[in-house]
């Protein structure tokens, strides 16, 4: 039986893949014992071999009920229809207002002048950021949704301060990174700024509790605390296609590989929906690439 990668997880402790037997999307199968994970370190070597077709992940723990081929560039790996349904139920959508859990507001350094805003289930701890690839981040508030959802929005009127960032702006930055002291201050500063909305009373919802101040830095967990290359990047897989190397650093989705004629960057979202079965760390790359610093977002949820 076949293995199917679920794509890059961030538990606290660092980077593992998720894998599930046999392409089995519906909970049913989940429950019976058919997932596993591989952590990851740096400095070991890795490598996989696509094959067959791509297809369609489904949606919320469901199967694609077409099976439908999807394309090889698509980060998402879902057809059109299990994208919709996906999408719909999902917090960045707005279609679930009602929701009881307790949200947190957070603030989110990418790289020099790349601070964005977001909000994030506070079950969820900090998951979302190492998730994003935030390299600083900062808790600002917590609170009901819609409150999140109004501070937020406070921010990007009143200060203008994005909710998104696009991807290859935060790839392309990681090779540079400042130093530690740098990437805080750009954090502590839009942190000043937010809290004197609080202060003036300019729009910050009564029901969202201010937190403080209090930044966590992922150099060290991404391993972008020393000398990282980032020069070229896969766009998509193939039948037969191969990627492997050396894991030099993780951040976000993204995996780092030192591969036979350099350091190559792999969205692992690319993964998921393929057969992938083990190569080689020695094969190198021959899957697409292109050099870093051409287009990519990444989708509303980052």
């Amino acid at each position: 039986m076949s293995w199917h990668c679920t794509g890059l997880r961030w538990p606290q402790e660092g980077p593992v893949l998720g894998w599930q037997k046999g392409g089995a999307t519906d909970r049913a199968k989940r429950e019976s014992g058919s997932t596993r994970v591989s952590v990851l370190v740096y400095g070991k070597e890795l490598g996989f071999r696509a094959g067959g077709e791509r297809h369609c992940v489904g949606a919320r723990g469901n199967g694609c009920p077409l099976g439908a081929v999807v394309s090889g560039r698509s980060t998402g790996a879902r057809c059109p229809e299990c994208a919709r349904l996906d999408r719909a139920h999902s917090v960045a959508a707005d279609t679930i207002a009602d929701d009881p859990r307790t949200y947190r507001v957070y603030l989110a350094w990418f790289g020099p002048s790349m601070v964005k805003v977001g909000i994030t289930a506070e079950e969820r701890g900090a998951a979302r950021l190492r998730e994003q690839g935030a390299v600083v981040y900062s808790w600002l508030g917590r609170g009901p949704l819609m409150a999140a959802r109004r501070t937020e929005e406070l921010l990007r009127s009143a200060l203008g301060v994005p909710d998104r960032i696009p991807y290859a702006r935060k790839r392309a930055v990681r090779a540079a990174l400042p130093g530690a002291a740098e990437r805080v201050a750009e954090v502590e500063g839009l942190y000043g700024r937010a809290a004197e909305l609080e202060r003036d009373g300019a729009g910050w919802p009564q029901s969202l509790e201010r937190l403080p101040f209090e930044p966590v830095d992922h150099t060290g967990l991404f391993g972008l605390d020393g000398p990282v290359e980032v020069a070229r990047s896969v766009t998509e897989l193939m039948d037969g296609g191969v990627v492997a190397g050396r894991l030099v650093a993780a951040a976000g989705p993204d995996l780092h590989l030192a591969a036979t004629d350099g350091v190559v960057v792999l969205d692992t979202r690319l993964m998921t929906g393929w057969e992938l079965v083990g190569a080689d760390a020695r094969s190198g790359v021959t899957a697409p690439v292109t050099d870093i610093g051409g287009g990519g977002v990444q989708d509303g949820l980052f």
